[in-house]
């Protein structure tokens, strides 16, 4: 047996190689072209920011109802992209409380600067002269908007019974 002739066949390789790289090429192809197909290429950079929010209701059982939302921690939040909803009842927007007509009060400490960070608190009253912005087992959502338009709740809860 010839051993230099069978190290020199390579006849066999070329179709093989060929292949694999036919395989590959359509499967990065078909990668690329599902993935805008489905929309996910444009949500690259706009993921929500991460944190967590306590929600304390206070006196919920009277007529002066509290809402206080402390941020726990997590990423830093620009609070511009932020609005917080209670029921239909929008009470915090564009960096500042919302009072419209709901005849509640608020005071917020850290929600009134540029970025909410740990310990930041929401609070929110109902004044017992005005409708009842908090009523029985509604919605609370905290709402990121991204700056490309999308939008996620990032937190949410509901008031007491």
């Amino acid at each position: 047996m010839d051993l230099t002739q069978l190290l020199d066949d390579d006849r066999g390789v070329s179709p093989v190689i060929g292949v694999i790289l036919m395989v590959a090429i359509t499967v990065i192809l078909a990668a690329v072209i599902g993935t805008f197909v489905l929309g996910l290429g444009s949500n690259v950079g706009n993921n929500a920011p991460s944190a967590t929010f306590n929600y304390d209701y206070n006196d919920w059982s009277t007529s002066d109802r509290g809402l206080n939302i402390t941020d726990q921690g997590g990423d830093a939040i620009e609070t511009s992209t932020l609005t917080v909803n209670v029921g239909d009842a929008t009470i915090y927007e564009n960096a500042s409380a919302q009072d419209g007509s709901t005849g509640a009060g608020y005071a917020s400490s850290g929600w009134d600067t540029e970025q909410l960070s740990a310990g930041d608190t929401l609070s929110t009253w109902q004044n017992g002269s005005g409708t009842n912005p908090f009523g029985n087992d509604s919605d609370v959502q905290i709402v990121w908007q991204s700056s490309g338009g999308s939008s996620s709740i990032i937190s949410q809860s509901t008031t007491p019974q």
